[in-house]
């Protein structure tokens, strides 16, 4: 589990969430864009609640282990949308290569 301080707050989120939102806001401030997004978080109760974020070029985002006895936070929608966010800001190219020719024979 990882603590996210942010603008004055805390939360606790699962590692893989705060990875992604971390990632999500590095995205956003070299693109010069902000969005809000909703992340998962782990309430003082132990029970799993929400918090909406606005992120972009101004954020300044930690995140840390943060000691916990309850299970870890999965949300794997939540990191999929955090992901999309920064494969739509930084696309890449795929190219396709040709196929291995590893098995032909060298007889001419």
């Amino acid at each position: 589990m990882k603590r996210v301080i942010y603008a004055g707050s805390e939360f606790v989120t699962g590692d893989d969430i705060a990875g992604a939102l971390l990632g999500c806001g590095q995205a956003l401030a070299e693109a010069g864009e902000a969005e809000a997004v909703t992340v998962p978080i782990r309430e003082l109760d132990g029970s799993v609640g929400e918090v909406t974020v606005l992120i972009g070029p101004a954020s300044q985002m930690v995140a840390r282990d943060a000691d916990s006895d309850d299970d870890e936070l999965v949300d794997d929608g939540a990191v999929a949308r955090l992901n999309s966010i920064q494969r739509r800001l930084r696309p890449v190219a795929v190219i396709d290569l040709p196929p291995s020719h590893d098995d032909w024979d060298d007889e001419i």
